[in-house]
């Protein structure tokens, strides 16, 4: 691939992201960015045939940008699955502030639009993911609570770290990030640790 298209590419990303992020509560047109990357419509379709595969492409964009694998990787590494659990709240908690913006042009848009649901649902996934993995550290090191199975676990703790939950500690009720982290992880452990 040419470094012009992977220059056109970004850009296109970029403009999305800007755009989304600019006025969450109005669906972002083709066109709308088409013409404020600088480029036709014809060369935007050629890069995403669909809308929701920028849109996708734009949320795991904004993941690489802001490098979740490597805030991620302290997670991954954890010798223990307690170790694992808080080291995935603590990167996910403090990386829900960056994507905040983008969080609420998809919440604003999602119920109308099928191809921001996607997006969204998409990067949820992901989370959710995440969230299985910490449960089956714990369940493979015999700290899980019998009392809740691990697909009813991963189900607690992905509702816990929704970004709607953080919104409403943070943003609503005026809570530190610091608090915010510190409380999560007290709660993950005193609900699903053995």
């Amino acid at each position: 691939m040419s470094s012009t298209k992977l220059n056109t590419r970004e850009k296109i990303l970029k403009t999305t992201w800007a755009l989304l992020e600019a006025n969450p509560d109005k669906p972002v047109r083709m066109s709308d960015i088409a013409k404020a990357a600088g480029i036709s419509r014809q060369a935007l379709y050629l890069h995403f045939p669909a809308r929701s595969d920028l849109l996708v492409a734009t949320a795991r964009y904004l993941d690489e940008v802001n490098q979740v694998d490597r805030r991620l990787a302290a997670s991954r590494k954890a010798a223990t699955g307690i170790g694992r659990l808080d080291a995935f709240i603590e990167a996910w908690g403090n990386y829900i502030p960056e994507i905040y913006g983008m969080a609420k042009a998809f919440w604003a848009q999602q119920s109308s639009d099928e191809a921001v649901a996607t997006a969204w649902n998409d990067r949820m996934q992901a989370v959710r993911h995440g969230c299985a993995a910490a449960i089956k550290a714990l369940k493979e090191d015999g700290a899980l609570t019998p009392e809740h199975p691990p697909k009813q676990a991963t189900d607690i703790l992905w509702m816990m770290l929704s970004v709607r939950n953080w919104e409403q500690l943070t943003v609503e009720c005026g809570w530190s990030q610091k608090r915010y982290i510190t409380t999560m992880k007290k709660l993950a452990r005193q609900t699903l640790v053995n």
